[in-house]
């Protein structure tokens, strides 16, 4: 199966390892992503808190190539998502905005794309079954928190994806990958990754709060879909003794079907997971 795929300005820079892991796991389970040719900065995150138009034009860009392509549209990165997904939900419902944005970004919306999160597309297309089937090696004594932030399942009446206050998708995937999903209170939260170059003191109380709540859960990581996310989990914590390493759930995925390149991504992380790879025994 063909899916267009819009990896977004962050998965070519800070975030390579959540592009490299998504492309491999998503090409090792039969699921085959075809980046859109000359997509746009879908304007997070800043276009829509200074224009309204330039927030639905931006994304509704990636909206007409996708449709172009004549296939549905897989966005791994939250901000990205939530961005082209408002757009696609106002051409849907907004007669008088559809037109004026067709008329800007020169196409006829026709409304036969479907907009997808990654981890949606993969619940949705490969199933938590199919992917629980082609794991190898099981991460077994793994215990995580998984962390969807505040974008990924809301506006519920937008994303129509998973439940808006208790979204299970990662857990589900989590628990097939052979780890621990550990419930806790603060998995739609808000990390502050919008406030993370302006207010960066309230971002390291908000990222605190988070990885304290983890630490008193019991997990040993974070499990996210979100590259803002990630980086604010492991860039912002404000004091040592919460190094918590934040996964993203395509690596966590990678490692358990036991791909040849899984341990080149995590190189890349700001906080070194191997030491609790290695106590594990999952090092490799």
């Amino acid at each position: 199966m063909k899916l267009s795929y819009f990896p977004g300005c962050s998965l070519g820079s800070t975030a390579k390892e959540y592009d490299l892991s998504a492309r491999a796991v998503c090409r090792a389970l039969g699921l085959e992503l075809v980046e859109l040719k000359d997509w746009v900065c879908c304007g997070a995150t800043s276009a829509h808190s200074t224009n309204h138009l330039l927030s639905i034009a931006l994304p509704s860009r990636n909206l007409a190539l996708a449709q172009e392509a004549g296939m549905d549209l897989a966005i791994p990165c939250s901000a990205c998502y939530s961005r082209v997904k408002k757009a696609d939900y106002t051409m849907r419902n907004n007669e008088a905005m559809r037109k004026e944005i067709e008329d800007i970004v020169e196409f006829n919306y026709n409304g036969k794309v479907n907009v997808y999160s990654l981890i949606e597309a993969l619940v949705n297309n490969i199933g938590v079954d199919a992917i629980g089937k082609s794991v190898k090696k099981p991460l077994t004594g793994l215990k995580v928190v998984c962390f969807y932030g505040c974008l990924l399942v809301r506006p519920p009446e937008v994303t129509r994806f998973d439940n808006s206050e208790n979204p299970v998708s990662l857990d589900k995937v989590v628990k097939a990958l052979g780890a621990e999903a550990i419930p806790w209170s603060y998995k739609t939260d808000c990390c502050g990754a919008n406030l993370g170059l302006t207010s960066s003191e309230v971002v390291q109380g908000m990222v605190g709060r988070l990885l304290e709540a983890a630490q008193e859960a019991g997990a040993m990581a974070i499990v996210t879909a979100c590259p803002l996310c990630q980086s604010n989990l492991e860039m912002r914590r404000k004091q040592r003794g919460t190094d918590l390493p934040a996964f993203y759930f395509t690596e966590l995925i990678g490692m358990a079907l036991d791909l040849p390149e899984w341990k080149k991504w995590l190189n890349l992380h700001l906080i070194d997971p191997w030491p609790l790879l290695r106590s594990l025994s999952l090092a490799g």
